[in-house]
């Protein structure tokens, strides 16, 4: 029969964005390192867990199989499931906390499961860009994890996150993306150098720029992009000789042929597209335009959107590298131009 202890095991957060399955698989391997339950420990039948979890029968049924494939657990027809091993390592415990989950912040968190595999139990939240959940979500962590992995971009109030982060306890510290000042504490860091990487793909595109007279960045006055993106881009236009603007809002901007749009926002893409269309104007001929960041989609919309940006698989990989190795350093990932027909 189950015991009903096994349930002090189990945490199930909704407020994090790992599947309820990992979260489930993560407490009960947690229970087994920790001795809390043995070999043959009898485990709640699918039902019974979907029940007093409140989760799918799927979920629990996913959780299962995944254990079964380890070989932790095994199941008697008409007995249920049980305990059968005891002897796993899943010493890495990785908090994970990004700004948002768009496409090319999926692709980081896809290469980082990826290569730390079972290794490395994973939980995963998201604050939205909000200072304040990012704080609540920190000065809630738990003390086991042995690494804590963060992206901080914030819309508005972050320059006390250094504080916050300097507040960590035990876990190794690596900063995703982005560095920022203040951190007091040795930190390891996966990240672009904005002013840099904008400057040189847009010299990079030179020869198809100089087709247009005019660049445009689109740049929202409210967004969690570092402003070194704007200072690299006002940087090329000056040294090239280019004209130039910065757009806040692209709802409102008056689009002109012999102009180049670079936009970073996905939304304002579509914006922007809708645009052209209105106008009937062919992008990479009456009108250029360059997106931030690379995502599978943009090898396909209008024969091809050209794309700057980092690689992201790279930028997970090395993430778990540093994990795996527990050695922290610094990492700068490089920058590409991808140069297709819209520009």
């Amino acid at each position: 029969m189950t015991s009903d202890n096994i349930y002090r095991y189990i945490q199930i957060d909704d407020r994090s964005v790992t599947p309820k399955y990992q979260q489930l698989i993560s407490s009960l391997l947690k229970a087994v390192e920790s001795g809390g339950i043995t070999t043959d420990y009898p485990l709640p039948s699918i039902n019974e867990l979907s029940y007093e979890l409140d989760i799918s029968r799927d979920t629990a049924e996913k959780a299962y199989r995944h254990l079964k494939q380890m070989g932790v657990i095994g199941s008697v027809p008409g007995k249920g499931y049980f305990i059968i091993k005891t002897d796993i390592s899943q010493t890495i415990r990785v908090f994970l906390l990004f700004n948002k989950l768009s496409a090319h912040k999926k692709i980081i968190y896809d290469s980082i499961v990826s290569m730390l595999g079972e290794k490395a139990a994973i939980d995963f939240y998201i604050y939205n860009n909000d200072y304040s959940l990012f704080k609540q979500l920190l000065r809630n962590l738990k003390t086991d994890y042995t690494h804590c992995v963060i992206i901080p971009h914030f819309l508005e109030g972050g320059e006390l996150a250094y504080q916050e982060i300097n507040a960590i306890e035990n876990a190794q510290l690596i900063l995703l993306d982005k560095k920022i000042q203040g951190i007091n504490r040795p930190f390891g860091a996966v990240y672009e150098n904005f002013e840099r990487d904008i400057f040189s793909a847009l010299v990079e595109a030179l020869p198809a720029l100089q087709r247009y007279d005019t660049i445009k960045i689109i740049f929202p006055s409210y967004t969690y992009f570092p402003d070194e993106i704007l200072k690299g881009f006002l940087h090329f236009c000056r040294e090239y000789a280019f004209q130039y603007k910065v757009v806040a809002n692209i709802q409102e901007e008056t689009i002109s042929k012999g102009e180049v749009y670079i936009n970073l926002m996905e939304e304002d893409l579509v914006v922007l597209l809708d645009k052209i269309q209105q106008m009937q104007w062919q992008p990479g001929q009456d009108v250029g335009i360059i997106s931030y960041n690379e995502t599978p989609l943009k090898r396909f919309i209008l024969n091809g959107i050209t794309t700057i940006s980092t690689d992201f698989k790279a930028m997970g990989e090395a993430t778990a590298r540093m994990i795996i190795d527990n050695q922290l350093s610094e990492i700068e990932v490089p920058f590409k131009l991808t140069l297709r027909p819209s520009l």
